[in-house]
């Protein structure tokens, strides 16, 4: 992790993955090879033994800071005489590139969050809902910029998670399709006061320029009360990009209802081809410019190997 080093100045400190495994600590397995099947994203290499190997340790983590808010609050609560009655969820946000496994890391960890034996309850949310419909986009000419800081309503991304942490009890967050690659049209999902919200998303450790006149501009990462960064070489999350487009042509893409059946029509060459190209002039551009700049603000980086594997962990230190 070339911004971290060196060691002795680093704000992080940096495990191998079986120095990480250690830290475990006796967390049981409570998921089962049918389990990960089940919530992992096409092309993403995470099996149980991976389950063991990290994530366990990494929800061993979490529970440990959420259990500390909620110590927090009652001694405030008390402090303040009981006049605050409601615990605000505890927002983790989870940044990286497209293709890096996000989404897997996402539904992994509310699965394990939520059967420690204090059963949080705990939701997922995405930033793909808000996005700009796609007429918006093409009114606007970013359909090629799709996936951008600038694609997203990023006020309506501040409205929720200001309601979320202002203990509205219940937000309404709308629903992206990936099969028509387009917000659904009066499609939502409620978040009803869950103990720990687990936002994720491309850009949610994004800053924004500050302004001349002090006043006050919130960033979505405000809201967040432990961020975690899923990290990699670029050339490997370009080949595991291409490799999943190409996999998916012979899947998803072939619906009727896909965005992208005109790829299953086409030869296996031309397809690679448009792969190559989708990644090199969007993906790898809003790589560059927009969220690995982000990764030195997260408190947990996981930085994934060649096979799609966590091979280093890096921590903040306190």
């Amino acid at each position: 992790m070339d911004q971290l080093a060196p060691a002795e100045v680093s704000p992080y400190r940096v495990f191998s993955a079986e120095e990480w495994a250690r830290l475990r600590a006796g967390t049981p397995l409570t998921l089962t090879k049918e389990d990960v099947e089940r919530l992992r994203s096409t092309g993403d290499k995470v099996d149980l033994r991976e389950v063991e190997r990290i994530y366990l340790a990494v929800s061993r983590l979490l529970s440990a800071h959420v259990e500390a808010s909620q110590l927090l609050f009652r001694q405030r609560q008390a402090f303040l005489g009981g006049e605050e009655n409601r615990k605000t969820p505890f927002v983790i946000g989870i940044a990286g590139s497209v293709a890096v496994g996000k989404s897997t890391t996402a539904r992994l960890l509310k699965e394990l969050l939520a059967r420690w034996p204090s059963c949080p309850k705990v939701q997922l949310v995405t930033t793909d809902g808000f996005l700009y419909p796609n007429a918006v986009l093409e009114a606007e000419g970013l359909m090629k910029r799709k996936g951008f800081p600038e694609s997203y309503d990023v006020g309506a991304i501040l409205r929720f998670l200001s309601d979320v942490k202002a203990g509205v009890p219940r937000v309404e967050a709308p629903v992206y399709s990936h099969l028509v690659y387009d917000v659904v049209p009066n499609g939502r999902v409620s978040v009803e006061a869950p103990d720990i919200l687990i936002f994720e998303g491309l850009n949610v450790l994004q800053v924004r320029d500050m302004p001349r006149d002090g006043k006050a501009v919130p960033f979505v990462s405000d809201f967040f009360d432990y961020s975690i960064y899923i990290d990699a070489d670029e050339a490997d999350i370009r080949r595991w990009y291409v490799e999943r487009f190409m996999r998916l042509r012979d899947t998803a893409f072939r619906q009727d209802a896909s965005y992208f059946r005109r790829y299953s029509l086409i030869g296996e060459a031309q397809a690679l081809e448009v792969a190559e190209t989708l990644w090199e002039t969007i993906n790898a551009r809003n790589l560059r410019e927009n969220i690995l700049p982000t990764r030195p603000r997260a408190d947990l980086i996981l930085r994934k190997g060649p096979g799609h594997l966590t091979e280093q962990v890096a921590l903040r230190k306190i």
